[in-house]
């Protein structure tokens, strides 16, 4: 037997004894387990999949285990994924510094930062959020004015953010800010990461037409950051700043495997709502959701194909905002088609009446509105894919 055989079989049967049954089940929104200072678990199973992840260094299991990851090699990871995937495992946590930031300080950032906030965001001890987007930016995120100015040993920060996801429970935020000149004004640009609880930071949630506020807008008043906390080289964050939105669309097009958040089961739904299709419009709306569900199949396989060979390339934006842009867009048909098969009992909001799942299911079709726009619109992406993919000239 292989090495790769041996990794193999004693990752399935670590799987096995490890992963309790209620974790390989689709997991609703108000069961995802977010790492952090503060951390809330529903039961003793959430728990326990999420200790012995976190005690096999699974988290980050392609991170070196110097900094708190699991040291496996691509070949590795892609197994375990895999067994994962097979097994319908949960994700022990949600972190977005794990997806997204994490891969940033393991390239550029110093020794010290990365012996400072590496391990405890492989342990799941701080959740973090995104400080990039501004009320005035719009989609050029390049014209961002939330400023840094040095003083001393610190940078003065001023200015806000806005769709910052979970800013009001956030322990540590990575923002974008400007440090230099408007023009040009890509190259003014600075990564840098701060605690939530510095003086001068406040937080407001955002009512969302989904019910529910995971938006924020944070604003700054002459908050004290340490330039230690400053990732790269000043006036260098446009750079980190692609590299990191390259990881946020890598996990974006996650989220068709049957464990993360945002997955409904269209088979499930097609099957409980039109079972045996008679008239024209159920043989029409039943062939929609089937050519639906073989193209969100075709994009998982293409993902994983796509994640097997993505080592090798030095820039893959143009294969992640490829990713991202079809991912979201099928997801926006997929909740579609759900509502048109669930009929009136898509119409519901609160209250009895009404299963509980379903209620969820109308907050995520709103939300699919979003999606398409968070990590950079589908227009945005369509511009990177001219650029990065076809080598399109820019328009004159």
């Amino acid at each position: 037997m292989s090495e790769l055989e041996t990794f193999r079989a004693e990752t399935a049967a670590w799987l096995e004894a490890n992963c309790p049954a209620s974790m390989r089940t689709p997991m609703p929104s108000d069961e995802m387990v977010w790492g952090g200072q503060t951390l809330e678990f529903k039961n003793d199973d959430q728990r326990l999949w999420f200790e012995r992840m976190r005690d096999k260094g699974w988290f980050c299991p392609d991170w070196p285990v110097e900094y708190g990851g699991g040291g496996l090699d691509a070949k590795q990871q892609g197994i375990l994924t895999n067994q994962m995937r097979r097994l319908r495992c949960r994700p022990p946590q949600i972190n977005l510094g794990i997806w997204m930031l994490g891969p940033v300080l393991l390239e550029y950032g110093s020794e010290e930062q990365k012996q400072r906030f590496l391990p405890p965001m492989a342990r799941g001890e701080v959740r973090w959020c995104q400080g990039f987007s501004e009320p005035n930016a719009g989609s050029d995120l390049a014209s961002l004015r939330t400023s840094a100015v040095l003083d001393g040993d610190d940078y003065i920060v001023n200015g806000t953010k806005i769709w910052t996801s979970y800013g009001n429970k956030s322990d540590w935020m990575y923002a974008l800010v400007r440090t230099g000149p408007m023009v040009p004004k890509q190259q003014g640009i600075s990564l840098i990461v701060l605690d939530m609880k510095s003086p001068g930071i406040s937080v407001a949630p955002i009512d969302l037409i989904s019910g529910k506020s995971s938006f924020c807008q944070v604003f700054f008043d002459n908050v004290r950051v340490p330039k230690s906390q400053l990732i790269g080289e000043p006036n260098d964050g446009w750079k980190l700043g692609k590299a990191l939105l390259q990881h946020e669309r890598r996990a974006m097009s996650k989220f068709s495997e049957s464990a993360l958040p945002t997955h409904f089961d269209l088979d499930e739904y097609l099957q409980r709502a039109l079972p045996e299709p008679t008239t024209f419009e159920e043989v029409a709306l039943h062939q929609r959701a089937v050519a639906c569900m073989m193209d969100e199949e075709a994009y998982s396989l293409t993902n994983r194909r796509m994640a097997d060979s993505m080592g090798a390339r030095q820039d893959a934006s143009g294969l992640m905002a490829i990713s991202k842009l079809v991912h979201t867009e099928q997801e926006r048909e997929k909740f579609e088609l759900l509502l048109e098969l669930l009929g009136n009992e898509a119409l519901g909001w609160e209250g009895d009446g009404f299963a509980s799942r379903d209620l969820e299911l109308t907050g995520s079709w709103l939300m699919s509105f979003a999606q398409v726009i968070a990590g950079g619109s589908s227009e945005v992406q369509l511009n990177v894919i001219a650029k990065r993919v076809l080598g399109l000239p820019e328009s004159k």
